[in-house]
């Protein structure tokens, strides 16, 4: 038996699998934001299984995410090399709304009161140009602990290229008794860009403390029940880890909700055929898209907690997810132009949607569903939450309909088309912007109000087939079944792709090969069933990003460079339409 559970903002899934019988079993409850296990327990209950039965537990939450955006993280010191104090708050000088007169640039998690220098220096290739003063170590424990620092992110100037002092600054920690969670960036990101490096180990030891008090419960829970298999958490990458790793690298979960549908949708266009499709989820708060070109959900290296406007950069592997704040929880209203706005804010799980009966007072996407007639007041979660459609048809009329001079079918009808157009936007972004053209994907609708829209947002892009699956409401939760375990790993070599030493090239990825293994035995993976993917970050000479280009493991013994250097052709001509073969090229992530 494997079970997997996916908490939303909204509701928490369960699914389990019988692979003897092949049984399906699945559940849903609300989800209890003062408790996000409690979900889980009543989707046990309710499903009707036995813990004691299963092997694999899998498990995907919006705990790590939702800490952050809250901001209810823990107090946070930062330790960083003398000279590079104010890093983390000067950030990037790009300004991504040149016309936003309100613009505001992201509060840093770590406030510069509670960021310490370290003596020391270590050059880009590694070198060291100054020892680690053990004594500045010291004293920065010793101020951040003062000042209540329950977690410390050590990010030291290019530890990416070498960890050394970081690795020493860790030991001092431990040395002098300093209960707070610490975070190495080297054991996060093995990657050059100062900024990103810092704010993704100030994430990772921001959440760290609260995950780990949430994985704590959940083992206890599936302790309470004898649950003894193997549990795994989702990563935002698509596959799965170890609750001791999840632990330590927190911020690799940030996404793991949203990336199980795209992996069971590729599962799913996969058998039907389709070559290409977009996974559309609609949620209680979000509303969610992502690409699948060739059977495997496209990839990103990097996205932003909070939006790419202004939000906080997390440089790790994700799965490409754009989200848009149209989710059934949307809040509709009027602003004071008198113009008909649908998110992002939500009324997420409590209050809630006023149909529900929870005590909300603005109407939603969800109220105008009801109002519409499209959902069963007696049915709507297996007959659990019986819907008030009078009151929510009441409150579009007085809130929005009023405004507009509109009946509350109308108000209605006209907040789900504004859903829907903003909907259609983010499947246009996962599909013109990556080089598609909607018209020749499917789109595979999901989600607890995925297929209740699917048909509008299709005629809106002319996508010619829409797919439901099964379940379409714990698609997410299926696809966690489907995940396997996985784990990236990076280093920098900044070098043009020409000059590069092929065996050191092979050296590198000796050394990462074997990290990995040593991290999969440990997580009860046997050699024989362990996978390499090779990959190098490449862009053409006076580039900022990078495109991933698949290398082959005799490519990489044979320093077969022309082959790789086509093949990055193809793939930028593919994204963005365009070629330039005899630029000089540039490589600089491995």
């Amino acid at each position: 038996m494997l079970i997997a559970t996916d908490i939303g903002g909204t509701f928490t899934d369960l699914v389990a699998y019988d692979p003897g019988s092949g049984a399906v079993y699945h559940a849903k409850s609300h989800t209890d934001p003062t408790d996000f296990t409690a979900g889980i327990v009543r989707c046990l209950d309710k499903s009707g299984i036995r813990v004691t039965d299963a092997t694999e537990f899998l498990h995907g939450s919006t705990v790590a995410i939702n800490t952050a955006i809250e901001r209810k993280g823990a107090r946070t010191a930062l330790f960083v090399t003398r000279g590079t104090r104010d890093v983390y708050r000067i950030g990037r000088g790009n300004r991504p709304e040149s016309y936003n007169l309100f613009f505001q640039r992201p509060v840093p998690f770590v406030p510069r009161h509670l960021t310490f220098e370290i003596d020391e220096r270590t050059g880009a290739r590694g070198e060291v140009l100054e020892p680690l003063s053990r004594q500045s170590v010291i004293d920065a424990v010793r101020a951040a602990t003062a000042l209540g620092a329950e977690a410390i992110a050590v990010c030291l100037l290019h530890s990416y290229a070498n960890p050394a002092h970081e690795q020493e600054a860790a030991a001092i920690i431990e040395a002098s008794g300093c209960p707070a969670y610490v975070s190495l960036s080297h054991e996060i990101l093995r990657q050059y860009r100062e900024y990103e490096r810092i704010s993704t180990t100030v994430i990772n030891s921001y959440v760290g403390p609260r995950m780990s008090d949430y994985l704590g419960r959940l083992a206890d829970i599936l302790a309470e029940r004898s649950f003894g298999g193997r549990t795994y958490i989702m990563q935002s990458n698509g596959g799965v880890m170890a609750p001791a790793t999840a632990r330590r690298q927190p911020a690799r979960t940030m996404e793991s909700g949203p990336v199980g549908g795209a992996i069971a949708a590729a599962r799913l266009a996969t058998r039907l055929g389709i070559e290409h499709a977009v996974a559309f989820d609609m949620g209680g708060t979000t509303a969610k898209a992502a690409l699948i070109r060739g059977g495997l959900p496209e990839m990103s290296d990097s996205y932003f907690i909070g939006g790419p406007m202004s939000g906080h950069p997390v440089m790790l592997p994700v799965v490409d997810v754009i989200e848009v704040g149209a989710g059934g929880g949307g809040i509709a209203q009027v602003d004071d132009m008198g113009a008909l706005l649908v998110g992002p804010e939500s009324a997420g799980g409590h209050p809630g949607p006023i149909c529900y009966g929870w005590g909300g007072t603005r109407p939603t996407v969800t109220d105008a569903n009801a109002a519409l007639g499209r959902l069963s007041p007696g049915s709507f979660l297996g007959g659990e939450m019986p819907l008030d459609i009078d009151a929510a048809a009441a409150a579009l009329a007085d809130q929005v309909g009023r405004h507009r001079q509109l009946d509350a079918p109308a108000s209605a009808l006209a907040v789900v088309d504004i859903a829907v157009s903003k909907m259609a936007l983010a499947v246009r972004a996962v599909s013109v912007e990556r080089g598609l053209d909607p018209r020749d994907c499917a789109l595979v609708a999901f989600g607890g109000a995925g297929p209740l829209h699917a048909c509008e947002i299709a005629r809106d892009l002319h996508i010619p087939t829409v797919v439901i699956p099964p379940f379409p409401g714990h698609f997410s939760a299926f696809g966690m079944l489907l995940a396997d375990i996985r784990h990236d790993f990076v280093r920098t070599i900044y070098r043009r792709l020409g000059e590069i030493d092929p065996a050191e090239l092979r050296q590198v990825m000796a050394e990462m090969s074997a990290e990995a293994a040593a991290r999969l035995r440990a997580e009860g993976i046997t050699d024989s069933e362990i996978e390499y993917e090779t990959y190098l970050d490449l862009r053409y000479a006076g580039q900022e990003f990078t495109l991933r280009t698949p290398i082959r493991a005799r490519e990489l013994a044979d320093g077969d460079k022309v082959a790789v250097r086509a093949r990055f052709d193809a793939l930028h001509s593919a994204r963005f339409g365009h070629v330039a073969p005899d630029e000089e090229d540039r490589k600089s992530v491995v």
